[in-house]
């Protein structure tokens, strides 16, 4: 019983989240339930594989999970970190289901809610509220990669770790140093001395 009723607190939270924007019906909030699956994975599990087509998309409870791939030298590149509340997969992989040129990690143990597509295709053709929220993420996810991408191009590498903090201010405190320095395009010791500096 103890059980699911934490799975039932883990989709009323998505459910909170959904409904701070968008109207809810009981049969919309019944369909969530039914089709969005509760995990916990540990520190440092790999749930998706680059050259493989990403199985789920996932809701993040708590935790910090990170996108990377391997660069021809072998080194690890961090391209996005996140933190709850908000949805995390290798998103146009998943959309058009080709194989992910990234992998999804979980930084930190994380409890998820996760939804295959084909499933998240049978949410949003049953409900009008999830499809019109499912088209925001989207438009979300596209806006933030070219922002990333303008502020990787224009801000120098102290603006950008200032930015970084003040908008996720518990980042520091859940993701190794290393991985925050490759998501902001510098090195380990780069992002040390600036660290000095800021503080």
């Amino acid at each position: 019983m103890k059980q699911i009723f934490l799975k039932g607190m883990m989709q009323q939270k998505l459910i909170d989240f959904i409904r701070s924007g968008h109207s809810l019906s009981q049969e919309d909030e019944g369909l969530i339930i039914q089709y969005f699956e509760p995990v916990l994975f540990p520190k440092n599990r790999i749930i998706e594989e680059e050259g493989k087509v990403p199985e789920y998309l996932y809701y993040i409870i708590s935790g910090y999970l990170r996108l990377f791939h391997f660069n021809e030298n072998g080194d690890e590149i961090t391209t996005h970190i996140n933190c709850p509340p908000g949805f995390f997969t290798s998103y146009f992989s998943f959309i058009n289901t080709e194989k992910a040129t990234d992998n999804v990690e979980c930084i930190t143990e994380c409890e998820l809610l996760r939804i295959t597509k084909k499933d998240l295709d049978v949410l949003t053709s049953k409900s009008e509220a999830m499809k019109d929220f499912s088209i925001r993420i989207f438009q979300q996810s596209i806006s933030y990669n070219e922002k990333r991408s303008t502020e990787l191009a224009t801000l120098s590498a102290e603006q950008r770790y200032i930015k970084l903090i003040k908008t996720y201010p518990g980042i520091l405190h859940n993701v190794p140093i290393s991985y925050i320095a490759s998501f902001l395009g510098m090195k380990p010791e780069s992002l040390s001395r600036i660290r000095r500096k800021v503080i």
